[in-house]
Formats: C-alpha cells, structure tokens, sequence
C-alpha cells in the first residue's frame, strides 16, 4: 500500500512547479480571480482578468463600478452576471468592513460574497500561506480515485479525509500537486492510465461504477 508520503513525492516529481495557475498580483485579485474560476477554467479566468484588473485596480475603482460594467469585461466566463454581482459585493466588502484588507481567517473570509470555503482555502493557502487544503472537481477526483475518500464523500468529507492522512506541512503544495495530476494527468475524461504510476491502488472503475449507479437512479 502506497502511503500519502509516497504519492506526494511522485507527484511531484511529475509535476515539480506545481502552482496556483490563476494570474494576480495581490489577495483582492486572487480573491476575485477564484470566485470567476467556479465551474470554469483557470486558463478562462486569465484571459479575462488583465482586462479587468486594469480597469479596476483599486476598491476604490469597483466602488464606483455598476454591476454592467463588471460584467462586460467577464462575459466569455460562465455564470458572468452573477459573479460580477459577487465582485461588486465583496470588493465593497473589504473596503468597509475590512478595512480595505482581505482577511486571512475562515469564517471571515467565506462571508465575502462568492467566496465558499473552497475559495478561502485557496487564498489562505495561496497568499497567506496557511496550511489548507482547498477540494476541487480534481482533487475530489484523485482523491477518491486513489482511495483516499470514498465515491460517497461530500467535498468536506474528502478535505477533512486528506488534512488527516496528510502531513500539515505538505498540504499548501500537495493541493497544487493533485490539481496538477488531476489537471494534466489523471484527467476525467482519458486518463493517462497506462503511465500511471498509481495503477496498483487506483479505484476509478470502483468510482465510475458509482458514478453509472447514481446516474441510472436519477433516471429512474
């Protein structure tokens, strides 16, 4: 049985600057690049935020902003009109009720419009350096393709599942590592299992075939 320790270390060496992909400059940006990112790519989110932050560079800049203008610059994301209803929201937010400072704690971070507890661990874990270990569509998958979590977890189950079965001081870096292999390797779609070099443990048809039930009972 591979241990966490050794899936980590061969992640990594497949994926040696594994990183958070989502271009900012500083934590407003980030925050605001993570709420576009939701059920969209990264690589969608960068092609519209230089236009955006050049726009907006300060609270003060959103403040002034209708929620239209936002808009307009996020129109090729998904779900658009709402987020720029999230990022008029929250920037006013950080402005007065933060002092114009992102916060770096949980609970006052997921009171930022748009931002659920994914997104706070993003940015704690990606500006402020706090150990978290944020669960998206791929880490859920690896995570339950390795046998880490169970095909029945919620996204809470699989975060509390990894923050035990792994080190504290690797989870910044293994969020980016399953990200990576989840993004690049052990894709949805057309895995690269034939290189894979977790194929001894892996659970995908375990969890497809979980998947294949769930979907004929919503069905029926």
């Amino acid at each position: 049985m591979i241990n966490t320790d050794e899936i980590l270390d061969k992640m990594e060496e497949l994926f040696p600057n594994a990183h958070c992909e989502l271009n900012h400059s500083n934590a407003v940006e980030l925050v605001i690049a993570v709420v576009l990112s939701a059920q969209t790519t990264d690589e969608a989110v960068n092609k519209v935020t230089p236009a955006l932050f050049a726009a907006y560079p300060t609270l003060d800049d959103y403040d002034k902003a209708d929620v239209e203008d936002i808009a307009a610059y996020i129109k090729r994301i998904g779900l658009y009109r709402n987020k720029a209803r999230h990022v008029k929201r929250l920037t006013h937010q950080i402005k007065y009720e933060y002092h114009g400072e992102v916060p770096s704690d949980m609970n006052e971070l997921t009171k930022l419009a748009g931002v659920g507890r994914k997104t706070a661990n993003v940015v704690q874990s990606v500006w402020f350096g706090i150990p978290a270990f944020a669960v998206d569509t791929h880490v859920e998958r690896i995570s339950k393709r390795l046998g880490l979590a169970k095909p029945a977890d919620d996204v809470l189950t699989v975060e509390k599942k990894l923050k035990r079965k792994i080190k504290r001081e690797r989870w910044n870096k293994g969020h980016h590592l399953f990200i990576f292999f989840g993004r690049y390797f052990c894709t949805a779609r057309n895995p690269r299992c034939e290189e894979c070099p977790f194929v001894s443990i892996c659970k995908k048809d375990k969890l497809d075939a979980y998947k294949s039930l769930l979907k004929n009972k919503k069905i029926n």
